[in-house]
């Protein structure tokens, strides 16, 4: 099972689920580079961090695998799903964007810096690299009573690593190629309708940044997917971890034969 965080996060997003998958699975989540205690890549983008974590896959000798896609790790999982398709035992999607209709108003800034990378438009589609903005990733949005399961000690840790040495830079590289990814969606369509991979989604419904509309389009390219749309927010596992290990244990084992 590979487990892929988003950002601001690291690997410590799986710190709820990890010991009950462990169980199934062969766990392997990875601090993403230039996420929690992992260096920087001198040159960032997405398909690098791929290149890194496969070499991680081969230096580890794991064979097919399971892949969690969520946030950042979506265009980093997809790809190595794509190099190696036959790996792939199943997805589990939580809160990851495949497709155009996960955009919401939220994405003009960012969609304008893609489009014109002046120093104008990479500010505004920045500008939530502060702690308001990593705490907003957790709490903005969701229910008053689902955010007091969520400790504050949690973003303010993701704040503080965020920090460290080249890892802003990071954050902002990914910012700008995200838009690269996204010119690669057709390629995602074509990879997903071809393979029809084994598929779980668990999403918070109440994502800031991922329009619902992106449910219904996973479950159309993914006719077979079981889809469970969740009270939370962005980072789902902070608030039902519970939940969503149970549904990743029934779906490893029926998938799998475990």
């Amino acid at each position: 099972m590979l487990l892929l965080h988003g950002t601001p996060n690291s690997a410590g997003m799986f710190r709820q689920v990890v010991p009950a998958l462990a169980r199934v699975a062969h766990v392997v989540a990875p601090d993403l580079p230039g996420h929690g205690e992992s260096d920087a890549l001198p040159a960032v983008t997405f398909s690098a961090i791929a290149q890194a974590i496969t070499e991680l896959l081969d230096h580890l000798e794991i064979g097919p695998r399971f892949i969690y896609l969520h946030d950042w790790g979506a265009p980093v999982g997809l790809e190595i799903a794509m190099q190696a398709p036959e790996q792939v035992l199943g997805l589990i999607v939580q809160n990851a964007n495949a497709h155009r209709t996960g955009w919401g108003p939220g994405w003009k800034a960012t969609q304008a810096y893609w489009s014109q990378p002046n120093a104008v438009n990479a500010a505004a589609a920045t500008a939530h690299l502060t702690l308001a903005g990593t705490r907003d990733t957790y709490i903005s949005g969701v229910p008053p009573d689902v955010v007091k399961r969520i400790p504050p000690e949690h973003w303010e840790e993701d704040w503080r690593v965020m920090n460290l040495p080249g890892h802003m830079d990071t954050q902002r590289a990914l910012i700008a190629d995200y838009g690269r990814y996204a010119a690669r969606f057709d390629a995602i369509a074509k990879y997903l309708e071809q393979w029809q991979p084994p598929a779980l989604m668990v999403w918070g419904r109440h994502d800031i940044y991922f329009e619902l509309d992106e449910v219904l389009s996973w479950m159309r390219a993914l006719p077979r997917m079981e889809a469970h749309v969740l009270d939370a927010g962005h980072l789902l596992l902070e608030s039902h971890a519970d939940a969503a290990v149970s549904l990743m244990l029934d779906f490893i084992r029926r998938t799998a034969g475990k």
